[in-house]
């Protein structure tokens, strides 16, 4: 890519295009932040801060059209009148990950996947910094790269990478590459062709070479074909619930998970784990590797995992009220994701579940539906396809269009040896600002039941 260039337009003011308008002014660009809707007040006061020219609420197409190289947010689908507009011109579209990546000189450890990717994430930047290395954990996980190269000395980059942010990615090369696993997801802005979304996230690999190496799961069939069918020059270390046939790689047997990178082995006892499931288990199993991969020492890595302490919004304990545990899930935005909460926690299950639907196929929980959970409260503007989904095999089914009226139908509908479960499958945007907002927002209606 070109460096010299002057003009760059970032379109989006949020934690993305802030961190990347800081980063290209200190890199002395000329920089105009756009964003179509409002910029958060925290975004804002900092861009005011450092003299950063931006607009909010509005894009000025002839400004936008006048700039050497456009950076864009994640959350911008292609089929903006923009976007378009951007690229009948001729003009260069990059991603914030790929303008911080193209500034470090910090390796990177980068992770994607459907599922999985922000506790893998969490949990190596957790063994790196626990093992006396300076990391910074960044990226999709709502961190900004960008910002984080402007603004600290690290000697690592842990990021997490969504497939929106690898479309836009042409350079971006981590020197360990992560796949937890591909699931239908995101269908709506791959024109619900799931081959498109699979052949997006396969990018990771897309620059590196044989001194890099790409850890994946060997148990997940689509993984296992883009593998086959697609080249990856990178070191390939898989992992998975079974034995693998590997001289290096992770499995599980007796329970206990097994590492093996090179002349290094190191086994980790699945009682030891602070997280549980047997997504968990690959979890870990990732992320050691991924550790090993940066040779460290094995006792270090082991002792840093049974450290690890669970993920915000990611099966996380909230209460227990009148014999009820409440569990957040809220991260859980795709039908896999909730797969495994319901998979994982302990039944009969008042489940809590719907928002916006990206495309989702319910078929595959229908067997834990029967098993497991005892009501549905679909919370979301729109339940009508969860209702068509579940409503022949679950007798208690409500609708809820507030956190307050779900999590007050929720405690009505449960009783001593129950699990109140949120894992939406869904993505947030119809009643919340994000999942995390919707997750804070059930944790502060589950802490009002117990006054």
């Amino acid at each position: 890519m070109e460096l010299g260039k002057k003009k760059i337009v970032v379109l989006g003011g949020g934690e993305s295009g802030t961190g990347a308008a800081l980063l290209a002014q200190k890199l002395d660009f000329e920089i105009f932040v756009s964003d179509y809707s409002t910029i958060p007040l925290k975004y804002r006061t900092i861009l005011e801060e450092q003299g950063i020219e931006f607009e909010m609420n509005t894009h000025s197409e002839s400004r936008i059209l006048d700039a050497d190289l456009v950076i864009k947010s994640p959350g911008i689908p292609d089929e903006s009148f923009i976007i378009k507009r951007i690229k009948h011109l001729g003009i260069e579209i990059i991603d914030e990950v790929e303008f911080a990546f193209l500034h470090s000189k910090a390796p990177v450890i980068a992770v994607t996947g459907s599922n999985g990717k922000t506790t893998t994430s969490t949990l190596i930047h957790h063994i790196l910094k626990s093992s006396g290395i300076k990391s910074v954990l960044v990226g999709n996980i709502g961190h900004s790269y960008a910002r984080a190269v402007a603004e600290t000395a690290f000697d690592y980059a842990v990021v997490e990478v969504s497939s929106f942010q690898l479309d836009y990615c042409k350079f971006f090369k981590p020197q360990i590459a992560v796949l937890t696993n591909i699931t239908p997801d995101h269908l709506d802005r791959y024109q619900y062709k799931f081959e498109n979304y699979k052949q997006s996230k396969f990018r990771i690999t897309a620059q590196q070479n044989q001194d890099d190496v790409l850890i994946y799961n060997a148990e997940d069939e689509h993984i296992k074909d883009l593998i086959t069918s697609k080249t990856s020059k990178a070191q390939l270390l898989p992992f998975g619930m079974g034995s693998i046939p590997a001289l290096s790689g992770a499995s599980y047997a007796n329970a206990e998970l097994q590492f093996k990178y090179k002349e290094k082995e190191m086994l980790i006892s699945e009682e030891e784990l602070p997280i549980k499931g047997n997504h968990n288990i690959q979890n870990t199993m990732a992320a050691g590797l991924a550790s090993m991969a940066t040779h460290l020492k094995s006792q270090k890595i082991k002792q840093s995992i049974t450290t690890f302490t669970a993920v915000e919004h990611r099966l996380e304990m909230v209460k227990r009220i009148a014999g009820v545990a409440y569990i957040n899930d809220s991260k859980a935005t795709n039908v896999n994701s909730a797969y495994y909460a319901l998979q994982t926690v302990q039944k009969p299950v008042v489940w809590i579940a719907g928002g916006v639907d990206k495309g989702n196929d319910y078929k595959a929980l229908l067997p834990l539906i029967r098993e497991k959970v005892k009501a549905i409260i679909c919370l979301g503007k729109d339940n009508e396809k969860l209702f068509d989904a579940f409503s022949n095999v679950i007798d208690v089914m409500v609708a809820s269009e507030s956190m307050t009226e779900a999590v007050g139908k929720a405690y009505e509908l449960s009783s001593a040896g129950d699990t109140v479960l949120l894992s939406p499958a869904c993505a947030s945007f119809d009643l919340f600002k994000n999942y995390e907002d919707r997750g804070d927002q059930f944790k502060t209606q589950v802490n009002r039941l117990a006054l």
